[in-house]
């Protein structure tokens, strides 16, 4: 049994070949749901819709986001609406005293449909709608996922993080905003203060989430901080993975970060934005998987390989490595 802990597209990617080592009805996956947003009254959980659609064999894998070939005529539509009365496709928040109003779920991420400042694809938006309607009929989250899992076939069992509210809200130059803004609508361009993780003092991890931290984990090349945060500020999974086998992927080679914000996101919360700075925010981990060009040094046990994934036999490359690692820690 492992579990993987996935945001963003980095542990997707390495997912994507790690069959060829790790049998896919023995894994775990859990997805952040820092990320999530209620656009237009439905619930968008970006980070696990990219595991379920990699895994349905449905996923877009030149965004690594959204469904393959998806149409996107809603959203078309939504945008022409907005800009014939002159209203741009910009995020559009709710007002304050609806963000903690509705479904709990969706607290402080609510934003309004009109404009539709996030792309919004046709099928894609179908899970949205059927999640949805799943939590209004009183389903948590992590059913709602269970059940969509079924209708993609999945072989790894697909959990969310929580099925409380956690939001990862960026502070900068320009404001508070959640990442979705940040990153989507603002292309990550805000100077960076800090990072919040709004509700995570009061959410807990699900006791399916708690059952899987038990066997070992790996941490793939997500962001440290928006990616994995919000699961490291549940209570109790700081404490679960000090306690269980650990492997990380560097996002990193060196200080040279392969994609992303990470490198501006580590800076903001006082970590050095380098493989060095991600050992330092992830105390917990028995053993790292470097880039053959990272020459840094960590007081941990280390396996090097390619670390680049351009396909699924880059991904089985990296994942060999992670078991070799794993194998060490055992």
């Amino acid at each position: 049994m492992v579990t993987f802990l996935s945001g963003g597209t980095g542990t997707p990617k390495l997912l994507s070949g790690a069959d060829a080592v790790f049998d896919p009805n023995e894994t775990t996956v859990v997805g952040n749901t820092g990320d999530d947003v209620e656009l237009g009254g439905h619930l968008v959980c970006p980070d696990v819709d990219t595991v379920l659609y990699l895994r349905g064999d449905r996923l877009d894998r030149e965004t690594w986001w959204g469904v393959a070939d998806d149409s996107a005529t809603t959203h078309g539509e939504l945008v022409s609406l907005a800009e014939s009365v002159g209203i741009e496709s910009e995020p559009r928040y709710l007002p304050d005293d609806r963000q903690t109003a509705g479904r709990a779920i969706a607290r402080w991420r609510r934003f309004s449909g009109v404009g539709e400042f996030m792309h919004i694809g046709d099928a894609d938006r179908a899970v949205h709608i059927t999640r949805t309607s799943l939590v209004d009929e009183g389903h948590t989250l992590t059913e709602a996922t269970r059940t969509l899992a079924d209708a993609f076939d999945l072989t790894v069992d697909l959990l969310p993080m929580s099925d409380d509210p956690v939001a990862t809200i960026v502070h900068t130059a320009d404001g508070p905003m959640h990442f979705q803004e940040f990153w989507v609508a603002r292309g990550g361009e805000p100077d960076i203060e800090s990072v919040e993780f709004r509700g995570g003092a009061d959410a807990t991890a699900t006791d399916a989430v708690r059952d899987a931290l038990a066997d070992p984990v790996v941490i793939g090349p997500s962001n440290p901080v928006t990616s994995l945060g919000p699961m490291l500020a549940l209570d109790g999974v700081r404490d679960a993975l000090a306690g269980t086998p650990v492997v990380a992927v560097s996002p990193f080679v060196e200080d040279t970060v392969f994609s992303g914000p990470a490198d501006d996101l580590m800076a903001a919360e006082g970590y050095d934005a380098s493989t060095a700075g991600v050992a330092e925010a992830y105390p917990f981990a028995d053993a790292f998987v470097l880039d053959d060009a990272d020459g840094t040094e960590l007081d941990r046990p280390v396996v090097r390989t390619d670390a680049r994934m351009n396909d699924a036999d880059d991904a089985t490359r990296v994942a060999r490595a992670v078991s070799e690692a794993l194998e060490a820690v055992r």
